[in-house]
C-alpha cells in the first residue's frame, strides 16, 4: 500500500510431507501430492478462521491444493508433529521443525520436489518521517540478514 514500509524478518521458508518409517512400511509412500487423499493425513485447523489447512503445492509453474484427510485434526503444530513421529499418519510441517527428525530417522520426507518455498515474514508498517529512535532501533534488531 501506499505509504508502508516492509521489513523482511525471516528467512524463506517451505514446508515438508512426513511421516515415521512404520507409517511407510505399513502404507506406499505417495509419488504425487494427490495420492496423499488415500492416506491417513494430520490436519491442522487454523485460527480465528477454523479452517482446514489444503497442503499447498507447486509444479512446473503450476500451483494447486490438495485438500486431505484423516481422523485427526489439531490446532497446533507440534501436536501434529507428534503424530507423525508416532506413525499416526502423513504430516505437512515446516521444513526446519522436522530437521532434527529427518536427520535421526524418526521421519522420513516424501515430496519434497512439490513443496513450494514460501516468502520469510515481514514487518509490515506506516511510513513516518519521524519514527522514534526506539522504534527505529527495533525495526533495526528484527531485521533479516541473510
Amino acid at each position: 500500500s501506499k505509504d508502508m514500509i516492509a521489513v523482511r524478518i525471516g528467512p524463506d521458508w517451505r514446508l515438508a510431507v512426513v511421516a515415521s518409517p512404520e507409517y511407510f512400511a505399513r502404507h506406499p509412500a505417495p509419488a504425487t501430492p494427490h495420492q496423499l487423499t488415500e492416506h491417513t493425513c494430520i490436519n491442522i485447523r487454523h485460527q480465528p478462521a477454523g479452517a482446514i489447512y489444503a497442503w499447498e503445492f507447486a509444479h512446473k509453474g503450476q500451483d494447486f491444493s490438495v485438500k486431505v484427510d484423516g481422523q485427526l485434526v489439531f490446532n497446533s503444530i507440534m501436536h501434529v508433529l507428534n503424530a507423525a513421529v508416532d506413525g499416526i499418519g502423513v504430516a505437512y510441517v515446516p521444513e526446519q521443525l522436522v530437521a532434527p527428525y529427518l536427520a535421526d530417522g524418526r521421519l522420513v520426507e516424501v515430496l519434497s520436489e512439490w513443496c513450494p518455498t514460501f516468502q520469510g515474514y515481514h514487518l509490515y508498517y506506516p511510513n513516518r518521517r519521524q519514527s522514534s529512535a526506539a522504534f527505529a532501533a527495533f525495526v533495526e534488531a528484527l531485521k533479516y540478514n541473510r
